[in-house]
């Protein structure tokens, strides 16, 4: 059985493409997520000869990787996003994918970095099973999502706002999965060694219009098939903006915006002949390596949009 669509994901990259523009002047959160995420990276001694990271957006983790010694640990680094704008202006080697039906081969990556993006795919699980099925056997899963917590403020004021002036309230605000289950779902997604923390992080905003301008910039803005087609009017802006400031106000005037950031950890099992120690080096290295579209794509997904054809490693044929 199929799980409910609860994202227009057409919409969703429709934002996302809006936002390019304007992203890295609200890329905060995504920048300390991937400071954290080349901080996990760092504490790992082994080599990573093929990587992919889904939802770059801008290229927050590659510029964060490559200011970091683990820089070294990987031989080659693809980005990838639904969105084509956000990959715009880099010379690296560029995927546009969409993280719901990823297009590439089992056991073809030794790494997967996706950093606050997953939290828009309908079937969350499903696509950390893409991503396991994608990892060779101990391969390495670098992520991050959106905890339940984020915009709590938000979202009650925006419900207490619609009702008393409208008399009901449709969703406006994305739900978002429980930090507490995150290691459930690695696990249900076959990850070895699951490992999850919570980064909880207050943004203290002069105004709550600033804070949904700043999500506009993310693109994250509500995306719900199920959201309520008519628009925030000004009174019910109004009367939100004013609830905000009433029942989380600071004192010196201005508002707290809540975010959870999950992190998560995960390995794919190893082959049981190879028995591999996750936290050590493979003696030896990687031996050659072809990234030609052709290896990395699927037959099932013969489909890849690349902006950029995504090359082999130097001396390598196509």
């Amino acid at each position: 059985m199929s799980p409910p669509l609860l994202f227009d994901r057409a919409l969703h990259r429709s934002r996302l493409n809006r936002a390019a523009r304007d992203y890295d002047t609200a890329v905060f959160l995504k920048q300390r997520a991937a400071l954290d995420a080349v901080d996990r990276l760092e504490s790992v001694t082994r080599t990573f000869a093929r990587a992919v990271e889904l939802g770059a957006r801008t290229g927050a983790f590659a510029a964060a990787l490559a200011e970091s010694p683990a820089a070294a640990k990987l031989h080659f680094l693809a980005e990838a996003d639904l969105s084509l704008p956000m990959l715009a202006g880099r010379s690296a080697p560029r995927l546009v994918l969409d993280e719901e039906r990823l297009p590439f081969a089992p056991a073809s990556l030794d790494l997967v970095v996706s950093l606050l993006a997953l939290h828009w795919t309908n079937d969350l699980p499903g696509a950390l099973i893409q991503i396991r099925r994608a990892l060779k056997p101990d391969g390495l899963f670098l992520g991050a999502i959106f905890g339940g917590a984020s915009l709590t403020e938000l979202r009650q004021s925006l419900l207490a706002a619609e009702a008393e002036l409208r008399g009901g309230a449709g969703p406006r605000v994305s739900p978002f999965a429980d930090g507490a289950d995150a290691a459930g779902l690695l696990q249900r997604a076959g990850f070895a060694l699951p490992v999850t923390d919570v980064d909880r992080v207050t943004v203290r905003y002069e105004h709550p219009l600033r804070l949904l301008q700043d999500l506009r910039r993310m693109g994250e803005t509500n995306v719900l098939l199920d959201r309520d087609r008519r628009p925030l009017t000004r009174p019910v802006l109004a009367r939100a903006f004013q609830l905000y400031q009433e029942r989380f106000g600071l004192p010196d005037g201005r508002v707290p915006a809540s975010f959870e950031i999950v992190a998560v950890t995960g390995w794919a099992p190893p082959s049981p002949e190879v028995g591999t120690d996750r936290r050590r080096s493979r003696q030896g290295g990687a031996g050659p390596v072809d990234l030609s579209p052709r290896q990395l794509v699927a037959p099932t997904f013969p489909t890849l949009h690349a902006s950029r054809p995504v090359p082999p490693p130097e001396g390598e044929g196509g």
